[in-house]
């Protein structure tokens, strides 16, 4: 279990770093934009494409892990919207957003230093962490066109959808690497070593930005209602993301053929903590961006303690009986 609570201590010390200076106002105000915005339009492109053109293209085709992983998203996103919707029957947008928190897990983010600790030189864990980003980001471009689509701002969700995934650099970055990997083309090296010093970069970055725009989300939420009367929500969201999608993606991971290793990967993946982006995405539709911010921040800290065990029971064999 310390091998697991080793990296999580530097992915979430990072992360505190970030929300310290945010809150010390170390940096000029907008800091938090410009470092997303490098990470979003240059640092993860470049890494997610670096990750893919070198690894085997019957790797990055693993249907099982691509099935398994999508379906437990599906179901976990459809409980959480059907069971939102009973609650409160009129309020569309709330729930999707809610089963946004439940979905979109930060496999970025977080998810890409994460495996690169806990698997150190294993090609696999970042292409299974690339995939998993791939799909999350599928779904949260599904959201923005449903938000979009309830509030007015466009009369086809469908083409939403799709210039939502056609401009998204993330996207790009991981299709021109598996592009580069389907045709076996050898990147020339200091071109490669170039790509991959930029991607590099992601890491700290991406979770220093974290910490800067979860300090600014917490700020911006406080309001006299105060997180005791959302602590329901707050406690069904995290259960959801946390426990269930992993146990969700265990059971279909295992029934698709996905063993070893990469069903490890898959597991943790999907329990990973809900990304800052639906934070972002509440607050551009004004919908739930309160409960959003407060869901990720107690997301990143139950974690600590979910995340170890996961692994551990994982990691021990005990997992099989299931």
């Amino acid at each position: 279990m310390l091998t697991t609570l080793s990296p999580l201590f530097v992915v979430f010390g990072i992360m505190v770093t970030g929300f310290v200076v945010q809150k010390a106002r170390l940096l000029p105000e907008g800091s938090d934009n410009v470092l997303n915005q490098y990470v979003y339009y240059i640092a993860f492109p470049a890494i997610m494409m670096i990750v893919l053109a070198e690894t085997p293209i019957e790797e990055i085709a693993n249907w099982g892990f691509i099935g398994g992983y999508s379906l437990a998203m599906t179901l976990i996103y459809l409980l959480t919207g059907l069971l939102s919707l009973w609650l409160q029957p009129k309020d569309k947008p709330l729930a999707a957003i809610r089963a946004l928190n439940t979905t979109f897990g930060n496999t970025s983010f977080i998810g890409i230093p994460l495996m690169m600790m806990l698997f150190p030189g294993d090609q696999l864990a970042l292409a299974a962490a690339a995939l998993a980003s791939l799909l999350s980001v599928t779904v949260f471009a599904i959201v923005l066109a449903q938000m979009a689509l309830f509030q007015g701002q466009t009369d086809s969700a469908l083409k939403t959808v799709f210039f939502a995934l056609i401009q998204n650099p993330i996207i790009l970055g991981s299709l021109a690497g598996v592009a580069i990997s389907a045709a076996h083309i050898e990147l020339y090296r200091p071109i490669a070593e170039i790509i991959r010093q930029f991607g590099m970069t992601s890491s700290p970055c991406a979770l220093f930005a974290i910490g800067m725009v979860l300090c600014k989300a917490n700020q911006g939420g406080r309001n006299a209602a105060g997180i005791q009367s959302r602590l329901a929500e707050l406690a069904m969201l995290n259960l959801s993301k946390l426990l269930l999608q992993p146990l969700l993606a265990y059971l279909l991971l295992g029934a698709l053929g996905v063993s070893g290793q990469l069903l490890q990967m898959g597991v943790i993946l999907a329990a990973l903590p809900t990304a800052a982006s639906v934070y972002l995405l509440a607050h551009r539709f004004n919908v739930g961006a309160t409960s959003s911010a407060q869901t990720i921040s107690l997301g990143i800290v139950i974690s600590f303690a979910t995340i170890p065990l996961l692994h551990h029971w994982l990691d021990s064999g005990t997992a099989s009986f299931l």
